[in-house]
């Protein structure tokens, strides 16, 4: 367009650019042009279109029918018009010439379809299939249109094409699902249109945006005055700011020459040609409209300063030119397709009568006869075959098994689903440098395992793994992280706690401590610590397996929430167990006004021996501090009730320990197993290995 050819950054009147003779180009184009090897990747070097066979496809590919002929006269009529009224446009991609060298219209070339995968049912996932799927061929020269626009049914079949293929593909199946999606014709960065993202951050590393928090509209609150600084204290600082900056400005000049190096200048900057998807609010419930980018499948907004404008769109119904001015790229731009002003319509989409009143009902009869002539225009059927993608094509979208795409600091490896033997089908490698050589971070998803592990974090600097589990594993894992599968090692173990009668979610063990964390329990217990010794050495030295020699328990300390049933001074906030040295000492919840709390704690007998079925109490080893509680609280009678119901619990807090230890190494020996004996689940789209998997299983 006229408007982005006058940019600043291009420096060049639309005279300038028409008399562009496109050969002085090449040596740049070499250089400013490069698509990444690991983005665009090319199995079949130098693939020739030309060379496809035709033979097999429809007639209505290679012939026009009637109506499609009367289309593109309209069409020819159209553009005489508009070259005519906008001499200094560029053209428009109206009717290029499909596989068959036969012109036919963009509207035709859609077609609508909607395949039967779920995921393709919406916008995302359309967008996610196409970019997989199709392997990206740059223009032949990235200022001017295509000469030709293939059927969507014949770059399925090569899994290529350029941005006007994805985008005819994409828009068939976003149409088909239900949106209201049109095919756009503009101009976009270099970056985008050579699908260039090393400068960008991958979308799975991107941080949602932050919600400001909301100030507190009480204009009346008490002011507290600032805290008072010293002057001499302030002018020491600068003093030192002024000495250190010499060095600082050294480590900047550093950092800018190791800094990586921005992208240079683009000669052809508002003029590279490209092609996306536009998708208007309304249908599906869509929001706010949005732009698609076929080569990444990236959700963008109309105002992205990566698209810098736009000369027309279509979709299955019609045409539409863009009328807007664009040299502040799509920011200004109005999506409203029925605005004249904005838009002008190819084919006019009113059907009524004209309603302007009428002197007689005869002129009024011939009135809507005429109207109906003259706008009345009903768009030819798609002459495209219908599209087919089989569950084979479906689940296997690369056609070289892998797709690499590299960004800044990052590296995102794509598998075929049942590619690789444990289920991988995404790695994402977070990388320290810009030349991607010191690894910090590893994500990897994984699909159709039977343990339900989904996602794997590992931390390169730590060595930390976190595995990530979908609901409905045997043991209920949530999140398992570790360093190695070997007890004692440090384990950090979630559950799905809506599914567990302990209403536990959360699990820290190692070789000297554990600490549990629960969730709506109705004793209000949120949180155990057990401290743990070391095992006998002599039982160690006999060769006595860990199950029969256990570590010896410490310490057990238990955290509760305040029951707002309980009297505060009844309702306890921390019990600790000190098994050893068999101390138990309780704290109790507060009150509003209160500012100490109560305690009680019950120590053993010195000279005493200690036996398991007999409790001594006396004042000498009960030790209580209640100063809100009523005399109840201070009766030896109650204490000792009060002792019993402790050993009890103390009893089954060992045997629960235990219960937990033991549950820990059932997760640590199942997960070892699961990991040596990697199990996937057949597609829910082969019916032959589900069939197959059925009938072992009766």
């Amino acid at each position: 367009m006229e408007a982005l050819e006058e940019t600043e950054e291009v420096g060049q009147t639309p005279e300038d650019a028409d008399s562009l003779n496109i050969s002085d180009f090449l040596d740049d184009l070499e250089a400013d042009v490069t698509v990444e090897e690991a983005s665009v990747p090319s199995d079949v070097p130098g693939f020739d279109w030309s060379s496809i066979d035709t033979s097999h496809l429809p007639s209505s590919y290679k012939t026009n029918s009637r109506q499609e002929k009367e289309l593109l006269q309209l069409a020819d009529h159209f553009l005489e018009q508009y070259t005519h009224l906008c001499p200094d446009r560029k053209p428009l991609f109206v009717h290029p010439v499909n596989e068959c060298g036969v012109q036919k219209f963009v509207s035709t070339t859609l077609r609508p379809t909607l395949l039967p995968f779920p995921e393709l049912y919406y916008w995302s996932g359309c967008a996610s299939f196409v970019c997989d799927y199709l392997i990206m061929e740059p223009l032949k020269c990235p200022i001017t249109l295509p000469s030709s626009l293939y059927s969507p049914t014949t770059i399925l079949k090569y899994q290529r094409g350029n941005c006007f293929d994805f985008t005819v593909l994409l828009c068939s199946l976003l149409i088909g699902a239900g949106y209201d999606a049109y095919c756009v014709n503009g101009y976009a960065t270099r970056e985008m249109c050579s699908l260039d993202q090393t400068q960008e951050v991958c979308p799975l590393l991107r941080k949602p945006p932050e919600v400001p928090e909301e100030e507190d509209p009480n204009k009346y609150r008490i002011k507290y005055p600032l805290e008072p600084q010293s002057k001499f204290e302030l002018q020491q600082k600068a003093k030192k700011e002024e000495e250190t900056e010499p060095g600082q400005e050294e480590e900047r000049e550093e950092e800018v020459v190791t800094e990586v190096e921005k992208p240079k200048r683009d000669p052809l900057h508002g003029l590279r040609v490209h092609a996306w998807v536009l998708v208007l609010s309304g249908k599906r419930k869509v929001p706010e409209t949005f732009f698609i980018n076929p080569f990444t499948g990236n959700h963008h907004s109309t105002v992205d300063e990566c698209f810098l404008g736009i000369e027309s769109i279509w979709n299955h119904r019609n045409y539409w030119v863009n009328m807007q001015d664009c040299r502040q790229g799509c920011k200004d731009l109005s999506f409203d397709l029925s605005d004249p002003i904005c838009w002008e319509i190819m084919f006019s989409e009113s059907n009524e009568p004209s309603q302007l009143p009428t002197e007689s009902p005869k002129k009024d009869t011939d009135d809507m006869e005429k109207g109906e002539i003259d706008m009345s225009f009903e768009m030819p059927l798609s002459w495209v075959a219908r599209i087919k993608v089989s569950y084979r094509e479906y689940e296997n979208p690369f056609s070289q098994g892998k797709k690499v795409i590299l960004y800044n600091k990052a590296k995102l490896e794509k598998w075929a689903a049942y590619a690789n033997g444990d289920g991988l089908v995404e790695r994402l490698t977070v990388y320290a440098d810009s030349g991607c050589t010191e690894e910090v971070e590893v994500k990897e998803w994984f699909k159709h395992r039977e343990d339900l592990l989904y996602m794997r974090e590992v931390n390169k600097q730590t060595q930390l793994i976190t595995d990530y589990f979908r609901p409905g594993h045997p043991l209920l894992l949530k999140a398992h992280s570790y360093t190695s599968l070997e007890p004692e090692t440090g384990h950090t173990v979630e559950y799905y706690h809506t599914a567990r009668v302990d209403g536990l979610w959360k699990r820290f063990e190692n070789a000297t401590e554990m600490t549990e964390y629960f969730v709506g329990r109705e004793d209000f217990l949120h949180m155990r610590h057990i401290e743990l010794g070391e095992r006998d050495k002599k039982m160690q030295m006999a060769g006595i397996g860990t199950d029969a020699n256990h570590r010896p328990i410490v310490q057990i300390k238990e955290y509760f929430h305040r029951n707002p049933e309980k009297p505060a001074d009844e309702d306890i906030e921390e019990r600790i167990f000190m098994v050893i040295d068999d101390i138990i000492q309780l704290t109790y919840h507060l009150e509003v006004h209160d500012t100490i709390a109560s305690k009680v704690v019950f120590c053993r007998v010195i000279g005493r021996e200690k036996r398991e079925d007999e409790i001594f109490l006396s004042r000498e080893n009960s030790v209580t501090y209640q100063p809100w509680s009523s005399e109840k609280h201070r009766n030896m009678l109650h204490l000792y009730n009060l002792l019993w119901e402790l050993r009890a619990e103390q009893k089954l807090l060992k045997q629960q320990v235990r219960d937990s230890e033991a549950e820990m190494l059932n997760i640590l020996t199942v997960r070892e197993d699961e990991e040596a004996n990697i199990k996937l689940s057949p597609s829910m789209y082969n019916t032959a290995k589900r069939g197959q998997q059925h009938e072992a299983t009766v």
